[in-house]
């Protein structure tokens, strides 16, 4: 199991430390089990802020993905449908517990130089 850095779109962001988004999609799989995601935030904060815990993957068509999280998906419909366009596969991890850093930290503290496309596996 390891941790992976994810950047995230900070409207994004605020929902899940909210608590109404508990899944992030992903078009890709990270191919090693994750325990966590530690939140970067885009711009125009450009600061990691928190770590959530990983509690499963659902994986399957954007469809059956979309039935299965639809209803604490913390996003719109329209959204899902367009970021999956012309998918075969959609994938979004469970999120469990959100840690919140009492004091947002740097890339650099991760040992990351840029903020990922996707995601950084990030050894502990």
């Amino acid at each position: 199991m390891c941790k992976v850095l994810m950047s995230i779109n900070p409207e994004h962001v605020s929902n899940i430390l909210a608590g109404t988004k508990k899944y992030e999609f992903r078009k890709i799989k990270c191919k090693r089990k994750i325990e966590s995601i530690i939140i970067y935030s885009t711009a125009p904060e450009m600061k990691v802020v928190a770590e959530v815990e990983v509690t499963d993957l659902i994986q399957g068509t954007p469809n059956d993905v979309w039935k299965k999280t639809s209803k604490n998906a913390g996003i719109k419909k329209r959204f899902f449908d367009s970021y999956f366009h012309n998918r075969e596969t959609a994938f979004a991890y469970c999120l469990g517990k959100v840690k919140k850093y009492s004091q947002s930290k740097k890339l650099q503290d991760f040992g990351v130089k840029t903020a990922p496309q996707s995601f950084v596996y990030i050894d502990n």
